[in-house]
């Protein structure tokens, strides 16, 4: 089953980003967690003169994350430096996957 990120890669690339994933597993003393970049971006994308950072998520997990980024303590310099942030909300509807996206910049 793919997840949330590469469906999000899948539809950045096909819109002419230049992806990659930038979220960090980190495993160590039996411990396993992700690690995202600033703490929100799972995905950075650029294009033409755009820098996007994108978090990726279950459709059901969509509201928690959108606090997540709006409690990030980095916010203010990621907005300064003039980066997108988008927030991709998968759920499968009537047999399909569909991405909702919030722009959080």
């Amino acid at each position: 089953m793919a997840s949330p990120t590469s469906r999000s890669l899948e539809l950045l690339r096909k819109e002419g980003y230049l992806c990659q994933v930038v979220e960090q597993h980190i495993r160590g003393n039996g411990i396993f967690f992700t690690r995202d970049l600033f703490g929100i971006g799972d995905i950075i994308a650029i294009k033409d003169e755009q820098t996007m950072l994108v978090q990726t998520t279950s459709g059901a997990n969509f509201a928690a994350r959108l606090t997540k980024i709006g409690d990030c303590e980095h916010l203010p310099q990621i907005r300064k430096a003039n980066w997108r942030i988008e927030l991709h909300g998968w759920r499968k509807l009537k047999g399909r996957w569909e991405c909702k996206r919030e722009d959080c910049s």
